[in-house]
């Protein structure tokens, strides 16, 4: 696990020799050797520089600056910002033009062409099509407010001519003595007797949600005295300045006492709201002309806004096409947009870099990889005065970053890893070993031939249309093999358990024949004296139904989850020897590793063996597992020995396994007092760099508490005891999930389709039909919606806690190089 240590020169870059063989092996169990250095850019020069390293090297910038916070590149970052803020500002005017559409995701063709465009240039033209566009708007918002008014005032008008009838001559002044006619008469007859002079009235149009609030405000400022009628408005009139479509209704509302003090307080109320008043007809005849003046208003009114809109659509053509220098790249906004994003990336950089007349910076970058920087760097400077260099910096001011690559297949896996921490630095990565044990775990929880199929299937799908989800849907485009790899070990241990959707396959002619009233006895030689051997691979499917299926199964899935929880527990502590070996820190390899290791096999690993020899040894009184553990631990003695010797060599185990304990507990606090005592001795005072220091968190320069390092060690003693304890048995969570599958499946398939199956003919063919779409739709929701998701879950679980807590301790930083692709290229959020 270590052995890629040893061909690495400590004191700088790996040596000559092997550099294939250690790159290869820092990519899969540890991250990448780092070196930290000093970069010298010319000033004016500096913009270009970056902008290059930024897309053909791989450099992590330190901030120089982050003591006195000077930020020197402030204005030009300034005034990116405002051009971003009209980027959005015509985006959104754009997108509002029915039938645009802006081309994106063109990342490679626009890096391609980067270098026709300028800061100052971009920014005039955005500038100038800023104004240009704010005329549009405020055109446009006169012109839809003319066409609201025209409209709210036609339909006021419209109402006024129903209510005052074609006579010319409201209702409430007809010559007629009857009781309706002379309760509308005026209360207060005028000098003329038009009998109109007293009664007042107020209309406009008001939103057809505030139409019950504004009832009400009427009401309660009128105290009663007046009478409000609304009516809905046809046809909805837009927002000018949200563009929003908005319902609106006619109101009329008469009060008593023209131009007296009730309508003051009616004006009032109205302007609280802020309703949109016209003057009411004073006749029919009137109100039928003003009517058709207004409607012809409309229609001009429309017609400009439809030539108008045709206007910005041609103006927009010009936006959404992409530039005449690259006609395959994006359209020129996304273009100016990713121009944007990169220029304010550069600056960014720029302003971590101290210096006036040199710009300096510290940054991290991959040993690997020195000599290509420091030849890309003399190929920019061909051509002028000053040049930039890269110099090893000694005096490190910072942690060494953790840089693993990835490829398209891994990089899904490593996600998961990172998500639960960052590898420390050059640590083991766990992510090597789980892009097989984490698809192969959730195989044995989700074992379905059937539903590992669709799963599979799927997968296969997101592979084939990758290029459709690499900018549209970032997630699913990463974890497409993941999906795929979860697929294909489903399909494994579905045929290792021979479920096809709860339905066994007949693959193999089965090892056991019937005997009679349902009862079997093996066909094949259950001694192994060299008979017929068992079922070629799998469960038999003769188990499918039998009364004792769940107790077999059940018993067989226990055992399988055991066995591969220890293995991987015990590989999981092989990982933390290669991490003793590669910081050559014996003193964490004997007082911890070993005696880890001892406790794990002596007990752990005595249980598997104990499950694998009942499975291939024939024994006519098979012991219990469980009760030669108990008496393994109590020190009782076992009346079932497995073979002779067994139960002595079990005692012997027991004993190493108690013994390892305080191994683990005791020497390293004193190993470490006395090297603290002895580095106080040789006079380099009071602080110490611990051999240790990642695992304890005590670091070069802490001062040494010997308490607080003994309480540490009890606390992992006693964690990685009880813990392994723990650990082992939450593996039974695999048998746990892939019971519950298997009879969830099972139920499913009973219920719906075994029903259709049991009719009589024709009704079956209808029922069966009817129920494969329920099963399916079933089948979708529940066992490859919710239960892939239940799996992958445990599926983490054991990984994160069970796996790599015998490790891993994830307390590194995560290697964030400069990359203008990465910043171009859209991310989920």
């Amino acid at each position: 696990f270590g052995s890629s240590s040893w061909l690495i020169d400590r004191r700088g870059g790996p040596r000559r020799g092997p550099q294939i063989l250690v790159n290869a092996a820092m990519g899969l169990l540890r991250s990448e050797q780092m070196k930290y250095g000093l970069l010298v850019l010319p000033v004016n020069e500096a913009h270009r520089i970056v902008s290059r390293l930024g897309k053909d090297a791989t450099l992590q910038f330190e901030d120089d600056n982050a003591r006195d916070m000077k930020r020197p590149y402030r204005k030009h970052i300034q005034r990116i910002d405002e051009m971003e803020r009209i980027l959005r500002f015509l985006v959104a005017e754009i997108s509002a033009i029915e039938g645009c559409e802006i081309v994106k995701n063109k990342v490679d063709e626009f890096l391609r062409f980067e270098d026709a465009y300028t800061l100052e240039g971009v920014e005039s033209e955005l500038q100038s099509l800023y104004k240009t566009f704010m005329k549009f708007k405020e055109n446009n918002m006169n012109l839809t407010n003319e066409r609201n008014q025209a409209v709210e005032e036609a339909e006021v008008v419209a109402v006024a001519k129903g209510m005052l009838g074609s006579g010319g001559t409201p209702d409430f002044m007809v010559d007629d003595e009857s009781f309706e006619a002379s309760a509308k008469k005026p209360l207060v007859e005028s000098e003329g007797g038009a009998g109109t002079g007293r009664l007042g009235y107020l209309a406009g149009v008001v939103p057809k949600v505030d139409e019950a609030r504004f009832a009400r405000a009427l009401w309660r400022a009128a105290r009663g005295n007046t009478f409000a009628q609304f009516t809905p408005i046809s046809q909805t009139v837009k927002d000018p300045k949200t563009g929003v479509e908005v319902q609106k209704s006619v109101f009329v509302v008469y009060f008593q006492g023209a131009g007296g003090p009730m309508q003051q307080k009616v004006m009032k109320v109205c302007q609280a709201f802020g309703v949109n008043m016209y003057n009411w007809p004073v006749s029919a005849d009137q109100a039928g002309v003003k009517l058709v003046q207004l409607q012809k208003v409309v229609v001009e009114k429309d017609a400009a806004l439809k030539g108008f809109s045709d206007f910005m659509r041609s103006e927009a053509q010009d936006l959404l096409t992409p530039p005449s220098h690259n006609p395959q790249g994006n359209s020129k906004m996304e273009e100016w947009r990713l121009f944007c994003i990169k220029e304010k990336a550069i600056y960014n950089i720029l302003n971590l870099c101290s210096g006036e007349i040199a710009l300096r910076v510290n940054v991290w970058y991959p040993a690997s990889e020195e000599s290509k920087i420091i030849a890309l760097l003399q190929k920019l400077n061909e051509g002028s005065q000053q040049g930039a260099f890269l110099t090893n910096e000694k005096q490190v001011k910072s942690l060494a970053p953790t840089y693993i690559r990835v490829n398209d297949f891994t990089e899904g896996w490593q996600e998961v890893i990172d998500t639960y921490g960052i590898p420390k630095y050059q640590e083991a990565n766990p992510a090597l070993l789980s892009v097989v044990t984490f698809p192969f775990i959730f195989g044995m929880m989700y074992g379905d031939v059937g539903h590992g199929t669709l799963l599979f299937l799927a997968g296969l799908w997101l592979c084939k249309n990758a290029e459709s989800l690499r900018f549209t849907q970032p997630t699913l485009f990463m974890v497409r093999y993941m999906v795929v790899g979860l697929g294909f070990f489903a399909i494994y241990a579905g045929f290792m358990y021979n479920d096809f959707f709860s339905v066994g396959l007949q693959l193999f002619d089965s090892r056991w024949k019937e005997v009679g009233g349902g009862n079997y006895e093996p066909d094949y030689d259950v001694k192994n004296s060299g008979g017929r051997g068992p079922y070629p691979f799998g469960l038999d499917w003769a188990w499918h139904g039998s009364n004792n299926e769940l107790l077999y199964v059940n018993s067989l899935k226990m055992k399988l989850s055991v066995l591969f929880g220890v293995l991987q527990m015990t590989v999981g502590v092989f990982l933390r020897w290669g991490n003793a070996f590669y910081e050559k820190n014996m003193t964490d390899f004997f007082c911890e590793c070993v005696p880890m290791m001892i406790f794990m096999l002596c007990f752990f690993g005595w249980m598997d063996v104990m499950i694998l020899y009942k499975w291939v040894h024939p024994i006519d009184n098979p012991p219990s597992i469980i009760n030669s553990l108990i008496c393994m631990a109590m020190g009782q003695k076992d009346l079932f020995p497995l073979w002779d010797g067994s139960v002595e060599l079990a005692q012997t185990l027991m004993m190493y396994t108690v013994c390892a304990v305080p191994i683990m507990l005791l020497p390293k606090p004193l190993i470490l007092l006395y090297q603290h005592n002895q580095s106080k001795k040789a006079g380099e005072g009071a602080f110490v760099a611990i051999e240790e220091h990642a695992s304890n968190n005590h670091g070069h320069g802490e001062e040494f508490e010997f308490g607080e390092v003994f309480i540490h060690q009890v606390i992992e003693t006693i964690e990685f005891v009880l813990g392994t304890v723990s650990h082992t048995a939450s593996y039974l969570r695999i048998w746990a999930l892939s019971l519950a599958h298997q009879q969830l499946s099972l139920v499913f398939f009973q219920k719906t389709i075994t029903m259709g199956l049991e009719m009589s003919f024709p009704l079956n063919g209808i029922v069966i039909y009817l129920m494969f779409g329920a099963w399916f739709g079933i089948t979708l929701a529940v066992l490859l919606g919710m239960d892939v998701l239940e799996c992958f879950l445990h599926t983490l679980r054991l990984h994160w806690v069970e796996f790599q807590s015998k490790f891993y301790k994830a307390e590194g930083l995560k290697f964030a190089p400069f990359s203008v692709k990465k910043l171009l290229t859209p991310q989920d959020e």
